[in-house]
């Protein structure tokens, strides 16, 4: 539509690690940055001419140096509210054969992980919260751990 903005698109993913647990990261201590201090996902804005999917390897791959070769879609997300701008969330999920001692953290303050009974405690940017309860309820959280 003539004269509509065009959202801004981001691409996050829910990043299990081997034990299946979720990793998630601290944002920095800014204050001139959208949510300081809060618990994040993977992933971020997509580039010109970027597709969801290329967006969410890239940021994976800069974030923690993790080339992710799968993943699955789980749900489209149109913020209009609740988030520093409008923008449409595309959420996946992955799991990687690794445990958080394994990887560096190129963004952020730290990084740990979590499992679904210890979510309620961290307090998290935007509307990642509910995400989270969505996809726990959902039963996709992956169940035991990859073998080696």
């Amino acid at each position: 539509m003539a004269g509509v903005p065009s959202l801004k698109e981001i691409s996050q993913v829910l990043l299990f690690d081997r034990n299946s647990r979720l990793l998630v990261y601290l944002r920095d201590d800014n204050p001139a940055i959208p949510f300081p201090n809060h618990w994040d996902f993977f992933g971020g804005h997509l580039e010109a001419g970027e597709t969801p999917e290329q967006a969410l390897v890239r940021e994976v791959r800069e974030e923690v140096g993790v080339e992710l070769t799968e993943w699955s879609f789980f749900r489209l997300y149109h913020c209009t509210r609740g988030d520093a701008y409008p923008n449409i969330k595309h959420i996946y999920w992955a799991q990687i054969d690794r445990s958080i001692a394994e990887l560096t953290l190129n963004e952020g303050q730290r990084m740990m992980s979590v499992g679904p009974d210890e979510v309620d405690r961290i307090k998290f940017a935007n509307i990642l919260r509910q995400i989270l309860e969505e996809f726990i309820a959902s039963g996709l959280w992956p169940a035991g751990g990859l073998e080696s």
